[in-house]
């Protein structure tokens, strides 16, 4: 498509929502995909470091 304005850019010839809506979840995802891994790695070192301090 060309868009001849910012308008018509973000109107997205009249699927803006569609578009637009879909861009936020797919961020959102993204985000919460992120934090999850991020958590999920610290639980995994603080039960990797809680395994070591059993041995010991």
């Amino acid at each position: 498509m060309n868009w001849n304005s910012w308008t018509d850019f973000f109107w997205m010839g009249g699927y803006a929502f569609y578009v637009w809506s879909s861009v936020l979840v797919t961020f959102a995802l993204l985000a919460i995909e992120v934090l999850w891994a991020m958590n999920s790695r610290k639980i995994a070192f603080l039960w990797v470091k809680a395994q070591k301090n059993m041995v010991q």
